[in-house]
């Protein structure tokens, strides 16, 4: 299998209120909620960057899409990091972040691999690495 990531899917709760957390919170561009005519359908696609996009899912559909029952989720599953080209932009994420309504976890600080990151959690709880690297070059 060749790696051909195109789409991270997040469940969400309510697709409106994660859809107003990234579209306006965040900035991420969208074409708005689509799939409403459909029972199980109603669902919001973001473009991230070229050939990837994050979608947002109800959990309970997608519960019914997999044939899977609904379990507790924690928020330690996994973390989405999202790069940097600067210290200062780190921190400029982390306060648009939290003036959208998310919940710092951890603050922007110094880590002990010579990096800056912080923490923070959507109101659905996805925990997000916000993160400069050095030896990690940001293409615009």
């Amino acid at each position: 299998m060749k790696p051909r990531i195109t789409v991270l899917t997040l469940g969400v709760d309510d697709v409106e209120r994660a859809l107003k957390f990234y579209q306006e919170g965040l900035g991420f561009p969208t074409e708005g909620i689509v799939g409403t005519e459909f029972e199980h359908g109603t669902v919001a696609f973001f473009d991230l960057q070229e050939g990837l996009r994050m979608a947002i899912w109800k959990r309970k559909d997608i519960a019914f899409d997999t044939n899977l029952i609904q379990t507790m989720t924690s928020p330690t599953e996994f973390t989405i990091g999202h790069n940097v080209g600067t210290i200062e932009e780190v921190d400029l994420v982390m306060e648009q972040a939290k003036k959208a309504g998310a919940t710092i976890t951890v603050p922007a600080h110094s880590t002990f691999w010579g990096g800056y990151s912080g923490y923070f959690q959507d109101p659905d709880g996805h925990l997000w690495e916000i993160v400069w690297n050095r030896q990690w070059e940001v293409k615009e």
